[in-house]
């Protein structure tokens, strides 16, 4: 057993001993710290940190979560975008990875190994009735040969993580009853739920990321380990992260894991740690003057899919402002970087716990931050959303901005 899991090891028997209100917090703190760690190559002598790669996004969690928080992200005066966290995802029409790039183009590479292509991130002059401008991605550089026929990209971004975690304790049966994938009631909303197989022959409900790809906060966790990072977690054990068969020096290269050893690079303790770390991080209560903007919010519609409270497992609600569920938000918001049953029109109503985090002025809003704002986020809603953003529209300007600092104090 390595040193870092040494130290995992010692920590778990030390919380063991201790109360579980104490035992929990010294999770937390170990958990803050992993999310904090800057990973280094296989080998090195900083053995409690390597495996990072070969190929990857970020070193870090906070490489797109600065402080837990939402990624930071400048436009700059040339209508470029700069910072980290924009990201580039791969897929075929049927949501499989590229054959050779895999999941995620990863820009960045160990000494010795190839990046997969340059980005370079840009804001797109709005058209014609569009309320701003839209994120391109330009590729380019490709280290691999040209992405296979069929292959489509879509740029994404990281959410603030404050409240996430208590979407695992949304009961699955209160989201299957707001499911209306018909529209049977006749409202024009019609969401329906992210199904993904559960590895036993089942299904289970998808909860995290921009079109519920995950079911858990463990699962969501170890995948941007995997596809960020390059880390082997037990959820994603292949140590070279996104690398395909094709990338063969990549698979080559030497990695975290030693020889005669069972554990990956990311323990299921140190998974465990981090969500430890992530559930201490509390959806903000609502603020004291914030009732004429959660009135407004409500009287616009905005809470039929961004549901303010969802009933928990075990009695209680959760404060998740979503309703898990995927709807079509119209064609300005399309794209093609499909996943699971989700078309590319399709998003998984968007949790808006730590909306107003982010430093001011590097803050930017939906899947690829072409937003700029949150009213210009809400203005881009289309499709089940229209209703509810042209009611938002007829708004006076005073109520638009109590609604708008009601959705930054969450």
């Amino acid at each position: 057993m390595g040193p870092a899991r040494l130290l995992i090891s010692a920590a778990v028997s030390l919380a063991a001993a201790l109360a579980p209100a104490a035992a929990g917090d010294l999770d937390a703190v170990l958990g803050r710290a992993i999310f904090k760690r800057m990973w280094v190559a296989g080998g090195a002598s900083t053995r409690s940190a390597d495996g990072l790669g070969p190929l990857f996004n970020a070193r870090s969690c906070t490489g797109c979560h600065r402080d837990a928080g939402p990624s930071q992200i400048l436009a700059l005066e040339d209508g470029s975008l700069e910072g980290a966290g924009l990201i580039v995802r791969l897929s075929n029409a049927e949501g499989g990875p590229d054959p050779v790039y895999g999941r995620q183009i990863e820009p960045q590479a160990l000494a010795g190994q190839i990046a997969e292509a340059k980005t370079e991130f840009n804001l797109v002059p709005p058209a014609a009735g569009e309320p701003g401008p839209h994120t391109a991605v330009v590729l380019s550089a490709f280290g691999y040969g040209p992405l296979a026929p069929g292959t489509v990209f879509g740029v994404r971004t990281g959410p603030s993580l404050r409240g996430r975690a208590a979407l695992d304790r949304i009961d699955e049966a209160a989201v299957a009853a707001l499911a209306d994938p018909d529209d049977a009631n006749g409202d024009g909303i019609s969401g329906r739920e992210q199904r993904l197989d559960d590895g036993k022959g089942g299904t289970v409900l998808g909860r995290y990321g921009w079109r519920a790809g995950h079911a858990t906060l463990e699962s969501q966790i170890a995948g941007a380990f995997s596809l960020d990072i390059g880390l082997s977690t037990p959820l994603y054990p292949n140590p070279a992260g996104d690398c395909t068969p094709a990338q063969k020096d990549c698979l080559a290269a030497r990695h975290g894991d030693r020889d005669g050893m069972t554990e990956t690079e990311v323990t299921a303790e140190m998974l465990a740690m981090l969500d430890a770390y992530l559930a201490s991080l509390k959806a903000r209560p609502p603020a004291a003057d914030g009732a004429a903007g959660r009135a407004l919010f409500v009287a616009a519609g905005c809470g039929a899919c961004h549901v303010p409270e969802m009933p928990a497992v075990g009695g209680g609600t959760v404060p998740a402002f979503t309703d898990l569920l995927l709807h079509d938000l119209g064609p300005g918001l399309a794209d093609p970087a499909v996943e699971g049953v989700a078309t590319a029109l399709e998003w998984r109503t968007a949790p808006l716990a730590g909306l107003g985090d982010g430093r001011t002025g590097a803050r930017r809003f939906l899947h690829d931050g072409r937003a700029g704002s949150i009213d210009e986020a809400i203005r881009w809603h289309g499709g089940e959303a229209s209703a509810a953003k042209m009611r938002y529209e007829g708004l006076s300007a005073a109520d638009r901005a109590a609604l708008v600092a009601y959705l930054k104090g969450l």
